[in-house]
């Protein structure tokens, strides 16, 4: 399974563990993404491409979609 898809998961299973509140993909991703790198051995760690869902067409504020 490749980084992005394990921080991915990473940050569904945060979602589901608080609650699935809305407008907090953001915190889940970057909690992810934080939790993911500590596991990770010095080789494996290197820069991660924000989640391209994230934010696309979507208010991060209050998890409302824009017109």
């Amino acid at each position: 399974m490749d980084r992005v898809e394990r921080i991915r998961q990473r940050a569904y299973e945060i979602w589901e563990r608080e609650g699935r509140p809305k407008g907090r993909a953001r915190e889940h991703w970057d909690q992810a993404v934080q939790e993911i790198e500590a596991e990770a051995s010095e080789d494996d760690r290197g820069p991660v491409a924000p989640d391209p869902t994230v934010g696309a067409g979507s208010d991060a504020d209050n998890g409302t979609t824009k017109p």
